[in-house]
C-alpha cells in the first residue's frame, strides 16, 4: 500500500517503512527493516505504530492490524521474554548473503530443533 508511511503523534513524524493489506487476513501489516540485530526498543515502536494504524487507518470491516520486524540479527531470548506475538508482532531474520550451503543445512537444522523445543516446552506449560 504505502512506503515510507508518514505518521505524525504529538507532532512528531514518524515513518513506517512498509505498508501492506493482507486479503484473506482482512488486516494491515506493518513492516520495520533494522539494520543488525533485534533490539527491545523496536516492540515499543512498533507498538506504537499499530497503534495509530488501528485508530486511524483501519476499517470497520477489517481486523488489527499486526507488525513484522525483520532484522539482520536476532535475539532470540529478548523475542521470547517480550512476547510480542500477543501484541500481533513477530521478528525475522534476514540475509544479506547466503551462507555456504554446509552452514545453511546446519542453520537450518539448529532452527528446527529450537522451534521443537519451544513447542515442547509451550506444551508443557499448558499441560501443568
Amino acid at each position: 500500500m504505502e512506503r515510507q508511511k508518514r505518521m505524525i503523534i504529538d507532532e512528531e513524524d514518524f515513518h513506517l517503512d512498509l505498508l501492506f493489506y493482507h486479503r484473506k487476513l482482512k488486516r494491515l501489516v506493518a513492516i520495520e527493516l533494522k539494520l543488525g540485530k533485534f533490539k527491545a526498543a523496536y516492540q515499543g515502536q512498533m507498538k506504537l505504530y499499530l497503534k495509530f494504524l488501528d485508530r486511524y487507518e483501519r476499517q470497520p470491516d477489517e481486523n488489527e492490524p499486526i507488525g513484522l520486524i525483520l532484522c539482520a540479527g536476532d535475539s532470540h531470548e529478548q523475542i521470547e521474554l517480550l512476547e510480542m506475538d500477543k501484541d500481533g508482532i513477530m521478528v525475522a531474520e534476514y540475509w544479506t548473503d547466503l551462507p555456504p550451503k554446509k552452514e545453511l543445512e546446519e542453520k537450518i537444522h539448529t532452527l528446527l530443533i529450537e522451534a521443537r523445543e519451544r513447542l515442547e516446552s509451550r506444551k508443557l506449560l499448558s499441560d501443568t
